[in-house]
């Protein structure tokens, strides 16, 4: 049976490349977008993945929209840096033709609650922004824990330094307090970190070959994306290209296998000097039931070469 996806997206383009992934690969059906901040605005996100699932082909795919800041704060804005690396419009300030759909009436929150009684164990959830949304879902149905299929998410460092500071990745940062909800809630979830996306690279040669198919969307996204790879050639020069984050957390979530994973019960700091940090839950370490697991290698000619394409071609 397919397996049923749900994708929570700050829209940016290692977001735009995830939605392309997820729905190039026929072992999943993404039945929905839940739309959150950090790349970009929440409202923004939103409008990016409309946007995008319209020029893909996709426009059955609803999104929906999130929690517009974290849940210690009454507010959000985006970062310089954050603008920097995915463009002001969060698709490497590439335009697109906005879509004419709305996104649905139905909150995030509620959506992920409703689709995890539908589908129970079938359901993979794959945040790659701030855990803000699946905290609240599951402070608002703790029963989901138990119910879901499991949770991939990109976020987090655990044997690598952060890419905010020496400890932080950018992800966890928004809401540190969300994500070690998360993480100490008991759910399933899998941390695809800086640890193996920062292996999983993209170069211009691959974005040439995404342009040569003569399609809208092979276009759009070797645009987009050189422009992700010519911000890396600032902010990461010694990486010769840019990182395949959120895409690889859809890659894991698609094929378990893409992974090598650690099995270990995580928390998140919220307080002191390493605030953000994900590690070792020390009140759990003997705990012979481990909840999460941490990508610690990955499978890389594996993993560019299955990209699916398909999606793209049309």
């Amino acid at each position: 049976m397919t397996k049923k996806l749900i994708l929570d997206l700050d829209t940016g383009v290692d977001d735009a490349l995830a939605i392309s992934y997820a729905l190039g690969s026929p072992e999943v059906e993404l039945i929905g977008i839940t739309g959150t901040y950090g790349n970009v605005l929440l409202e923004q996100g939103v409008r990016n993945s409309l946007a995008i699932t319209d020029l893909l082909g996709h426009p059955e795919v609803k999104v929906y929209k999130g929690l517009p800041h974290s849940s210690t704060t009454d507010s959000f804005e985006v970062l310089d840096i954050s603008a920097f690396i995915h463009g002001k419009n969060g698709i490497g300030d590439v335009d697109i033709p906005d879509s004419n759909r709305e996104p649905e009436t139905e909150s995030a929150v509620d959506f992920i609650i409703d689709a995890v009684k539908t589908y129970g164990k079938d359901l993979i959830y794959v945040p790659t922004g701030p855990m803000t949304n699946i905290a609240a879902a599951l402070k608002k149905a703790p029963e989901i824990k138990d119910e879901i299929g499991k949770i991939v998410l990109m976020g987090g460092a655990l044997t690598v330094c952060g890419n905010v500071n020496g400890w932080e990745e950018a992800n966890i940062s928004q809401d540190p307090e969300a994500a070690d909800y998360l993480f100490r809630s008991g759910a399933p979830a899998t941390m695809v970190g800086l640890d193996v996306t920062l292996q999983t690279l993209l170069t211009y040669k691959e974005t040439q070959q995404w342009r040569d198919l003569g399609t809208k969307a092979g276009n759009f996204l070797a645009d987009m994306t050189d422009y992700y790879i010519k911000a890396y050639e600032t902010t990461s020069p010694h990486l010769g290209g840019c990182g395949l984050h959120d895409p690889l957390a859809v890659g894991v979530a698609v094929d378990p296998t893409l992974i090598t994973a650690l099995p270990i019960n995580m928390k998140v700091d919220v307080e002191g000097p390493t605030r953000g940090r994900t590690i070792g839950d020390n009140t759990r370490m003997n705990d012979p039931v481990k909840t999460m697991k941490a990508a610690i290698d990955v499978d890389v000619p594996r993993f560019l070469n299955e990209w699916p394409f398909a999606v793209w071609c049309g």
